[in-house]
């Protein structure tokens, strides 16, 4: 292996698998601080408090800088995991893996933690590690532009206007709802919302109910209100693939053996994260997956003895190329008599009903939308303009591109946290996040140490980037599986998985190399150094 190979593994790899610190909780319960002042300048401006934006920050305070705000639309921390509460949420990746490599949690209820849990995870964090008060709550960013003359951004949110000198863009691709446009919807005179936005107020019980869509979260909340629904259309275009969730209780003899021997979860974490990296294997060369194939099959078979419905579920593409799901309870829900699985498209809408192509019309009282969210097409790529003014969104041509899936030719100090090309179909994309944080945060230690103003790809090295990614994607089970899915663009390239082992990406993103960049050195007097002052603002504003 030589001694690169195992300096990597002793000082890249390990920390992040087995973890370097343990999670308490924060007994204090402390919430959010809400402030309406105006921002100032400050050096760096982080968008979003899910796990990237949060983890950002964390090690950004831990790294000694303390000059940043966060961004954040809502009026609490926690991305995805604040927005969908819809009943039965829950995460598809082990509870031991979905947590920062930083602070673990030995209080995990499950093998695969319920939403609120996560969500009170974000929460403790945040106040545990001091990162509240640079939090500003109820600023949606409505605009990103870069400034040439000042070399910096100036970002315009719903409570004012603030410069910062490095945005990091940490939205994430699962915040915006993707809503399907469906002729006569604005007639429509019953109840209407997406997963994401679940209405609690809305009681559901003998209700008349329409599900659209079938993706993760839709084969999460489908048994939770099928008994409660008097009747339930499941309106389905394309069956997903799904394999046993492997879900337990984690009693208290193991929460307690984790806490007070942290090392037991660190080696329970290092376990999963190694089985996991074996599924990619079946990514990248698909006929492996015919065996996974074999397995969901006959958790169809066993759950599903009517053959008319297995027939509808069953799908006729390679697993993999759709997001594969875990659920034990979907398909027995499915068999109920009061729900109906319906393959026809959607015609139209009426006030009161739904009416398919093959002329089915149904009465109902409810829409529910399980149709996921915007990933190939970013919103905020039609709000952030970089050199000369160039809209994001006209850069990608509806083909998301960046290098190393965190930086944009073109697009100065501009940093994105699972950006295109770094989610990942078969592990913590939380591994993917914190490879992109250490990445950024290596990227402002040069710039301060080099006095160096901005930092952007050259286009030269990011194309090349690209093709690579292109290339390795070419064979994969996302472009030969049969069928389409949210990791494809509408010009048909994978902009949304990396195409390989999860540590090979981290390799990718150890060291800066600036030969890679464009770099500008920082103008006379211009401070490029970590500043106390922004923190100080920050301090008298919170």
């Amino acid at each position: 292996m030589g001694s690169v190979g195992l300096l990597h593994i002793r000082y890249v790899i390990v920390p992040w698998v087995f973890g370097t610190a343990s999670y308490q909780r924060d007994q204090k319960g402390r919430g959010p601080t809400m402030n309406t002042q105006k921002l100032p300048h400050v050096r760096i401006a982080i968008l979003g408090s899910g796990f990237g934006g949060l983890g950002a920050a964390i090690r950004l305070a831990q790294a000694g800088e303390r000059d940043f705000v966060i961004l954040e639309r809502a009026d609490d921390v926690g991305g995805c995991w604040r927005d969908n509460t819809y009943p039965g949420c829950a995460c598809d990746v082990p509870s031991h893996l979905y947590s920062y490599s930083f602070a673990a949690n030995p209080d995990w209820s499950r093998a695969f933690a319920p939403q609120d849990e996560i969500w009170n995870y974000l929460k403790d964090c945040a106040a545990r590690f001091g990162i509240l008060p640079h939090v500003r709550f109820g600023h949606d960013v409505l605009a990103a532009t870069w400034n040439e003359s000042e070399q910096h951004w100036s970002i315009d949110t719903s409570k004012g206007t603030l410069t910062a000198n490095i945005v990091i863009s940490a939205l994430g691709p699962l915040c915006e709802p993707a809503i399907p446009k469906l002729r006569g919807i604005e007639t429509f005179q019953g109840e209407a919302f997406h997963s994401a936005r679940w209405n609690h107020d809305y009681d559901l019980r003998g209700r008349r109910v329409a599900v659209i869509g079938t993706g993760a979260s839709a084969i999460q909340f489908v048994p939770q209100i099928q008994p409660q629904v008097s009747k339930l259309y499941l309106l389905q275009r394309t069956p997903p693939w799904i394999l046993p969730r492997q879900d337990h209780a984690i009693g208290t003899f193991w929460r307690r053996l984790y806490r007070a021997m942290p090392w037991v979860q660190r080696l329970a974490r290092a376990a999963i994260f190694s089985g996991r990296e074996i599924f990619v294997l079946g990514f990248l060369y698909p006929s492996i997956m015919k065996g996974v194939e074999r397995m969901a099959r006959a958790h169809l078979e066993k759950q599903v003895t009517d053959p008319e419905l297995r027939q509808k579920l069953l799908p006729n593409y390679r697993i993999g190329t759709k997001r594969i799901l875990l659920s034990n309870d979907y398909y027995p829900s499915l068999a109920q008599e009061n729900v109906e699985v319906m393959t026809d498209v959607i015609k139209e809408v009426t006030p009161h009903g739904i009416v398919t192509e093959s002329g089915k019309s149904r009465e109902i009282d409810a829409i529910l939308y399980g149709t996921g969210f915007i990933v190939t097409d970013p919103p905020i790529a039609k709000s952030v303009r970089g050199r000369d003014g160039l809209l994001l969104a006209n850069a990608w041509k509806g083909s998301p591109k960046a290098y190393l899936g965190t930086t944009v030719a073109g697009f100065p100090n501009l940093f994105f946290l699972l950006g295109p090309n770094s989610g990942l179909g078969h592990s913590s994309v939380l591994y993917m996040e914190e490879c992109q944080i250490h990445h950024v945060l290596e990227t402002v230690r040069y710039m301060r140490d080099h006095n160096v103003a901005t930092v952007e790809p050259k286009q030269y090295v990011q194309d090349a980037y690209v093709r690579e990614l292109d290339r390795k994607s070419e064979k994969t089970v996302w472009l030969t599986g049969g069928t389409g899915s949210y990791y494809i663009d509408a010009t048909g390239r994978n902009s949304t998985i990396w195409p390989g082992y999860s540590f090979a990406y981290q390799r990718r993103l150890e060291r800066f190399v600036p030969g890679d960049y464009v770099l500008t050195p920082a103008k006379a007097g211009q401070r490029v150094s970590p500043s106390t002052s922004g923190a100080e603002t920050v301090a008298r504003s919170a």
